[in-house]
């Protein structure tokens, strides 16, 4: 039959066979599959026709792994604007939650959880240092606090990916001191260590790289130039859908790379007020985007994309600091008509409960549901990425004008695989046992990591 063939059928098939060859080889030695170029490995997004991912990824042959994200930011919220009831898609949300609307089936509402460590210092330092591990607080110049959820899942759950977590912000962190308490506190919800906050990547171009570049270097060459020729040849050896998926995610990469490389040219700074309005030196290279709504969104594409190739499968993403300075000039003021949200820093905003704050409020919230609506776009088989996903968003206060965090504001998109149902309200207010470190220990389980008690909790919330 072969013999058959003409020379150009013969050498496509021979191709064709050294091709699955050498995947088969990538995927016995190393587990995985990659595009590879100079300096470059990319992994590929879930397929339905090659086990890029080997079989030990997944928890039943065929299943994507379950991905956890932690969304915060900081301040808490206009908290009579913060409810929810009901079910399904028949839910009612307050105004702070409207961005969730289209996705009413895929939330939990989660109300009355609290960490009793954290109100002890009722200052912003001392309630947000602990916001993913419930421990004592150390003041006085020490820093100590207790390694996260994330980090524990990251030293556990993530060690066989090529990035165990990615930690990312939107605002860098704040050295000083605050009432007796670091602001190190404040910057910083993921812990490594009892006295080492995981470091926060800032730069959009770094954190790219950390997913694609075998070494973090600032560079101008493009991570897709580098691997096109590789992925056309991987191209020509699966299904016809997978082709799609694959074209879809390259042009995804390409997207953010293009995004990346203009960020920071339109000159909108929105955090702290410099008092000099002229340079007065050379400017430097492209670093952090000034525009902070695009700063979020590469952040969340960024994440989006560790999760579709699963170099990552957990990511926190600090939106801004608790006692944040952040500034919206790009939301129009319903207070100051005419202007921008950037008459008063995001902290003191934070002590009112008007109409601006509600939008700074929404704002927030959009980009939780940007993450989900972008990780539910993404089909791993019969299921979504997000429906393979727990997206988490908090803060560590209920109103920033009170410091109140007797109960903590805290909602959970996503279907953890088929583990969790959305569309519901648990309210735990009036519930013994309300440590927010229960509901941790139910995330950890559905990524079966199951620790005898965590923080200041030694059993699960059941209804998760």
């Amino acid at each position: 039959m072969f013999d058959r063939l003409s020379e150009k059928q013969q050498a496509s098939v021979l191709f064709r066979k050294q091709a699955y060859e050498v995947l088969l080889m990538r995927t016995k030695h190393n587990r995985r599959v990659f595009l590879r170029g100079v300096g470059v490995s990319m992994a590929l997004p879930w397929l339905e026709s090659v086990e890029v991912w080997g079989r030990e990824t997944a928890r039943q042959p065929g299943e994507a792994p379950i991905r956890l994200a932690v969304l915060f930011s900081g301040n808490g919220f206009h908290s009579r604007q913060w409810w929810a009831e009901g079910q399904g898609k028949e839910m009612k949300l307050g105004q702070v939650l409207a961005p969730l609307e289209g996705l009413k089936d895929k939330l939990l509402f989660v109300r009355g959880l609290y960490h009793e460590e954290a109100r002890k210092g009722n200052i912003h330092s001392s309630q947000t240092g602990n916001l993913l591990s419930g421990a004592p607080i150390a003041s006085g110049g020490e820093i100590r606090s207790g390694l996260s959820f994330d980090q524990l899942l990251a030293q556990t759950y993530g060690k066989a990916n090529k990035v165990p977590s990615l930690v990312l912000g939107c605002e860098k962190s704040n050295p000083s001191v605050h009432k007796n308490y670091s602001m190190l506190y404040s910057s910083h919800i993921s812990w490594s260590s009892p006295t080492s906050p995981t470091p926060l990547e800032v730069y959009p171009a770094l954190a790219f790289d950390r997913l694609f570049k075998d070494e973090v270097t600032p560079g101008d060459k493009s991570v897709l130039d580098a691997v096109l020729s590789d992925a056309r040849d991987f191209r020509r050896i699966v299904s016809v859908e997978d082709r799609r998926k694959l074209d879809e995610y390259l042009e995804s990469v390409r997207d953010v790379e293009r995004r990346i490389h203009s960020a920071g040219r339109r000159g909108e700074l929105q955090g702290w007020r410099p008092t000099l309005e002229a340079p007065n030196i050379t400017r430097p290279a492209d670093g952090i985007p000034q525009d902070i709504a695009e700063h979020m969104r590469l952040m969340c594409d960024i994440s989006a994309i560790g999760f579709q190739t699963d170099t990552t499968r957990i990511t926190t993403l600090k939106l801004n600091n608790d006692h944040s300075a952040l500034r919206f000039p790009n939301l129009a003021s319903v207070q100051q008509i005419g202007s921008g949200i950037d008459y008063m820093i995001h902290h003191l905003l934070s002590h009112s409960d008007g109409e601006d704050w509600l939008k700074v409020n929404q704002f927030f919230l959009e980009q939780t549901a940007y993450l989900a609506n972008k990780l539910d776009s993404i089909r791993e088989g019969s299921r979504t990425l997000l429906d393979n996903t727990m997206l988490l968003h908090c803060s560590s206060m209920m109103a920033g004008a009170k410091h109140d965090n007797d109960q903590l504001p805290v909602i959970l998109l996503g279907g953890a695989g088929g583990r969790i149902s959305g569309g519901r309200v648990l309210d735990y207010r009036d519930k013994p046992n309300r440590q927010l470190c229960r509901l941790f220990l139910s995330i950890m389980d559905k990524m079966d990591v199951r620790p005898s008690y965590f923080g200041d909790a030694n059993e699960m919330l059941d209804e998760v």
